[in-house]
């Protein structure tokens, strides 16, 4: 099924673009998180026709125990652009946020984070609107080039000279997964986090298990529309 959304006349790649440049110098890049983080996010995002799901799980964050699921489904309310997916993917996503009762420590998001042109993500916009500690976990690049570091676990990923990521191998003969700040949190406690969560998948198991619930999600529609 082809969804058309139509735009308003006003509206501009450059002037969003303008915006993503302005909400990027708000953004934290330093730890601000609790002395001790006991749970956990992952977010992800699903589509099926007009619909887009909005996943969200709260794991324990010591014993990967789940504790709690959300889901919210909507119409989508805007195109896929590239370098603009997070203004198609926060509405859906913060509508299941807000039906948690478990509020988590810290998100892990199905995205970039500052790993973006203009240096606002998915993850860095969700963080910011949201006031919460942020990562960025993408399985490919948007931007920038993966460099040899030194012995610490992972590469930097570099663009216009900054470091804005991290290529980060997760499991033995697998591509690594790019990590990045959201906000409030260092890019090396980041890469800590990503690796605290990795269970035995690639992908961290928080942001594992939102995928798997926006695809059951998916399905369920897909039935009923059927």
């Amino acid at each position: 099924m082809n969804l058309k959304i139509r735009l308003s006349p006003r509206f501009s790649i450059d002037k969003a673009h303008e915006i993503q440049r302005t909400l990027s110098e708000r953004l934290i890049r330093e730890d601000q998180l609790p002395n001790t983080i006991n749970y956990v996010a992952g977010v992800d995002v699903a589509y099926i026709g007009p619909f887009s799901i909005g996943a969200v799980i709260v794991s324990d964050f010591n014993s990967g125990l789940l504790i709690e699921r959300k889901i919210a489904s909507q119409r989508t309310r805007f195109p896929y652009i590239p370098t603009l997916l997070s203004f198609r993917e926060i509405p859906p996503v913060t509508s299941a946020i807000k039906k948690l009762k478990t509020w988590p420590d810290i998100f892990l998001v199905d995205g970039q984070g500052i790993a973006h042109p203009y240096r606002l993500g998915f993850a860095s916009h969700l963080g910011l609107i949201l006031n919460v500690p942020a990562i960025g976990i993408a399985k490919s690049l948007l931007c920038g080039k993966v460099e040899a570091s030194k012995d610490d676990g992972w590469n930097p990923i570099i663009h216009e000279g900054e470091v804005v990521g991290a290529a980060v191998i997760t499991k033995l003969g697998y591509k690594p997964v790019y990590v990045s700040i959201g906000h409030k949190i260092s890019l090396e406690t980041a890469v800590r986090i990503v690796i605290r969560c990795i269970k035995n998948h690639r992908i961290p198991e928080p942001l594992r298990q939102a995928h798997i619930v926006a695809n059951e999600e998916k399905r369920r529609i897909r039935e009923y529309l059927q």
